[in-house]
Formats: C-alpha cells, sequence, structure tokens
C-alpha cells in the first residue's frame, strides 16, 4: 500500500478500504464531465479492479480527491477519475496527486502512462505528460452503444 503525507498534513493512500466510494460515485456521476450519469456499481466495479488513490484532509480524514489507475502494475498505467471536491480545489491536490501517482507508479516499474483530458493539459504538461502522436493511438468507444451487454460483450438485440 502506498501512503504520501504532505507537509499541511493532506494524505493520500492507496487502501481501498479508505475510499469513500459514496462520495466519489457523487463527484463522478454529477460534476465529471466524462462519467455524469456513471451508477454506483460501474463505479465501484473500476476502482475494485484498478489502483484508486484518496486524498485525506488534515483535519478530519475526510476524502477530498480521487484518482484511478488501469495498470497490470509492471509496464503501463491508464489514469483516469482524477476529481478534486470543488471545496477543496486552489490549494494544489489536483497537481500534488497526479505527481503522486505518477511516482508511485515508476516506483513500480511503469514506463508508459495514458490519460485522457478535455481541459487540463497545462497541469499534466508540468508533470512531464506530452499529447500523444494522432496516428499512433486507436480507440474503440462503445459507451452509448447500449445494444451490447457490459458483462458478455454480446449484442442484447440478437436474441
Amino acid at each position: 500500500m502506498f501512503t504520501l503525507t504532505r507537509d499541511d498534513g493532506y494524505t493520500i493512500s492507496t487502501d481501498p478500504d479508505r475510499l469513500d466510494l459514496d462520495r466519489v460515485h457523487h463527484w463522478l456521476s454529477t460534476d465529471a464531465y466524462w462519467a455524469i450519469g456513471r451508477d454506483q456499481e460501474t463505479v465501484a466495479r473500476a476502482f475494485a479492479g484498478s489502483i484508486g488513490y484518496g486524498v485525506y484532509r488534515p483535519v478530519d480524514d475526510r476524502q477530498v480527491a480521487v484518482a484511478r489507475v488501469i495498470t497490470d502494475r509492471t509496464t503501463f498505467g491508464y489514469l483516469c477519475d482524477v476529481y478534486v471536491d470543488r471545496t477543496e480545489r486552489g490549494h494544489g491536490l489536483g497537481s500534488w496527486l497526479a505527481g503522486a501517482v505518477r511516482d508511485h507508479l515508476a516506483t513500480l516499474g511503469v514506463r508508459r502512462m495514458l490519460l485522457a483530458t478535455l481541459d487540463a493539459h497545462g497541469l499534466y504538461q508540468k508533470l512531464g505528460f506530452t499529447t500523444v502522436d494522432g496516428e499512433r493511438w486507436m480507440e474503440l468507444d462503445r459507451r452509448h452503444d447500449s445494444a451490447v451487454s457490459p458483462l458478455t460483450g454480446k449484442d442484447q438485440s440478437a436474441g
């Protein structure tokens, strides 16, 4: 398990028992453009299959930020679901969290990370991320294809 504490007392932890998934679900499903409407079971399953990073406030240990990494813990990681509570923004928690994730994965040997953002390029560039070559990376996006079962991957309308 990874833990890091800032001089002002904020703590990052990968302890899954500390994650407040009800709070995380609320943030993502109501205020994160990439996850609006995401149901609670999906959030729980996504975090169960990933490394979750929670940021906790020093005064009351309340979770105030989150990030998730999908990774093999060896060669590759996909950073996603990075969110800082609106009331805690402006204290550098997002940059600190993303940098700590980057550094933690490096200790595991992960040398390649990917992320997607519409509006935080500057934050991630300060941490060493660069834009990706549009000729190399490809995507299959089936998030809006309701005919495919999320459990089986099979077409539900095919009887």
